[in-house]
């Protein structure tokens, strides 16, 4: 489904401190960005339409309508020079824009 690189599931389990101990992050596609969908990640209450995962040890929950548009989907965050942020590597983009936020 989803993998998470050790340094993506480091900062979620430092985000995850500030959250909520019922909650888990939550990843999904919405329409909007430059390229028709953008990605999206919160700290969030699991659903009965979710799809459950872990990663890294890191539990996560993605909806029924972005679980397609996810699937092999490795995500990774990069504190180095070039800027702070996830980055989402997916294979199943046919075109992503610049700033790697959204897709089509």
């Amino acid at each position: 489904m989803i993998k998470l690189t050790i340094e993506a599931a480091k900062e979620i389990e430092r985000m995850s401190k500030d959250s909520d101990s019922d909650k888990l992050l939550r990843i999904f596609i919405e329409p909007g960005g430059c390229s028709g969908f953008e990605y999206g990640m919160s700290m969030d209450q699991a659903k009965d339409s979710d799809q459950l995962g872990e990663s890294q040890g890191v539990q996560f929950a993605v909806d029924g309508e972005s679980v397609e548009y996810l699937s092999g989907t490795e995500i990774h965050f990069d504190d180095g020079l070039s800027g702070k942020g996830f980055e989402i590597r997916n294979p199943n983009a046919q075109t992503t824009c610049g700033c790697g936020k959204s897709f089509s």
